[in-house]
């Protein structure tokens, strides 16, 4: 089926509503294991640090169980070539399904069977994020042309966010799929109801938001833009609970994940720095740098995800191809 006759079942335009730096630590991981033999394009690791997918060039799509690090499947979107690989991956929060992503089609996986549930081609527009709810529910679709699509999967429902003037760099959802957040170039971060398209708040940044998250408990939201400016803001209310301190002229975030408690914020960066921050304070608790990849000069790798896997340890996905088990600060 294709992606415009899935949209065509339902179709809602909706406009839109106005309304310390530390030195990053010598500690070395626990353990390491490649999952991608020549470097990967994309990775997500589940929000209980128990599954991670990994796109790369010559393996397609892996699917592995982090505990036994074992490859549990080995999955072709359609059209994947050298030009085109998958370069986006989310991860329902339950682990019931996978969404991958090239810039002109996604697939739905369950994760469970390992089946592909569908494959999707947009025409429209380039894609340039991507989120899943639980079960495979609902899908989010931010886009080079400032929308964002919500689709439901059961009815082929689709809901367009159209309060971006500028292309979506960055998006992310609650695991119900009732909630979703947007960045763009546009400067703008939006919290927006995915069932009517209005607006829930409006986060303004002072330059191109580069990323977006939610804590999948209903905690809070992350923002960051391209050159200073990362928040925290209190999901409930709107009002902002912390900023991340740092002294860098800039730092930008490849990845974001709430601890648990909601007390700590695990980020990756394209530098293959990795941190830990206190969400009362704002402060940087800790760093690490992730293994570069060893055939490219200067060496370097991006952080693809970071998870929590328990109380003492976190593990990270990243460009170089590795997995790789670090101890949390005790």
């Amino acid at each position: 089926m294709s992606l415009n006759r899935l949209f065509s079942l339902c179709k809602i335009a909706v406009l839109p509503w106005f309304l310390s730096a530390c030195q990053p630590s010598d500690s070395q991981p626990i353990e390491r294991w490649r999952h991608a033999a020549e470097g990967a394009r994309a990775a997500d690791i589940s929000n209980d640090g128990k599954l991670s997918v990994v796109s790369s060039i010559h393996h397609g799509i892996s699917v592995w169980d982090i505990d036994k690090n074992a490859l549990k499947f080995t999955w072709s979107q359609q059209q994947d070539n050298a030009d085109n690989l998958v370069l986006a991956i989310d991860i329902a929060d339950n682990n019931s399904h996978v969404v991958t992503a090239n810039s002109e089609a996604f697939s739905l996986w369950n994760a469970e069977t390992g089946e592909s549930e569908g494959f999707y081609q947009v025409s429209e527009s380039r894609i340039r994020d991507i989120a899943i709810a639980n079960n495979g529910n609902y899908l989010l679709i931010g886009k080079s042309n400032g929308k964002v699509a919500h689709v439901t999967m059961a009815n082929g429902r689709r809901l367009e966010f159209l309060g971006h003037s500028e292309k979506i760099n960055t998006v992310d959802m609650l695991p119900n799929g009732r909630v979703a957040i947007s960045g763009g170039n546009d400067f703008v971060a939006y919290v927006w109801d995915t069932q009517s398209g209005q607006v829930i708040y409006q986060f303004n940044h002072p330059s191109r938001v580069t990323k977006v998250a939610l804590d999948p408990q209903g905690r809070y939201a992350f923002t960051a833009d391209s050159k200073k400016d990362a928040h925290i803001w209190n999901l409930k209310t709107g009002k902002l609970v912390n900023s991340l301190k740092y002294t860098n002229r800039q730092e930008v975030f490849s990845s974001v994940r709430f601890s648990p408690d909601g007390t700590q914020l695990l980020t990756g960066a394209p530098t293959r720095k990795v941190s830990l921050w206190n969400i009362g304070t704002g402060q940087r608790i800790a760093s690490w740098r992730v293994t570069p990849r060893e055939d490219i000069r200067p060496a370097g790798a991006v952080v693809y995800s970071a998870a929590f896997r328990d109380n003492s340890t976190f593990i990270t996905e990243s460009s170089s191809g590795f997995a790789e088990l670090w101890p949390l600060p005790q």
